[in-house]
């Protein structure tokens, strides 16, 4: 995932969605509008399941040049001919999962709000860090924030590129926007009535 010009939409998948269906929506959203990433995000623990989707999905994001990296499973990433793996527990894995795909994949490191871990993840070969979550949520991490003064913190010291997650909304998309390279959406899109309505929404907030 190369730095760009202005913030970029990672999309990431519902950790549950019908196979039958979900391939076809995706496509309409990548043919619609421009995404630098899509995650596969699945609640299933089922390695089958997850290499069906993967396959389905992996020819949609490829046949329009978008790469599809996979949560946690490191180890599927070659198998299933991905591009890389968000890994969520900081810098725990990175050097392992670095070492063991080499350097043409995509390593991305979640750390929470932790400059400290996001400086760590980097220095032992993470692609991007990601910071989150932007807004207080009972449901998202333990009730830390990602402030925005992280972000703008980062973005000023810190070549590697920063992404933001978790409970992104609109407000806080144009407020982060000076200060962060992608933003990475799941349900903020997914639980939408127009899944293509709503990122295009986003993309005009960070214009």
């Amino acid at each position: 995932m190369s730095q760009p010009d202005h913030p970029q939409i990672y999309l990431v998948t519902p950790q549950v969605f019908e196979l039958s269906r979900f391939p076809d929506a995706l496509a309409r959203v990548l043919d619609a509008v421009e995404i630098a990433c899509v995650r596969l995000s699945m609640a299933t623990q089922d390695a089958d399941e997850i290499a069906k989707a993967a396959d389905m999905l992996r020819e949609v994001a490829h046949a329009r040049d978008v790469p599809l990296v996979i949560d946690a499973h490191w180890k599927l990433v070659e198998p299933l001919g991905l591009d890389g793996v968000h890994l969520a527990d900081g810098s725990r894995q990175v050097r392992e999962v670095r070492k063991a795909l080499g350097k043409e994949a995509v390593v991305g490191a979640f750390c929470g709000a932790s400059r400290h871990t996001g400086l760590t993840a980097g220095e032992i070969g993470a692609d991007y860090i990601a910071f989150g979550p932007v807004v207080a949520d009972p449901l998202l991490g333990d009730g830390t924030v990602a402030e925005a003064n992280l972000f703008a913190w980062w973005s000023e010291m810190i070549e590697l590129p920063v992404v933001a997650e978790g409970g992104v909304t609109l407000e806080a998309a144009a407020a982060l926007a000076p200060v962060v390279d992608f933003f990475a959406l799941g349900d903020e899109v997914w639980g939408a009535e127009d899944a293509v309505e709503r990122l295009r929404e986003f993309v005009g907030a960070v214009a």
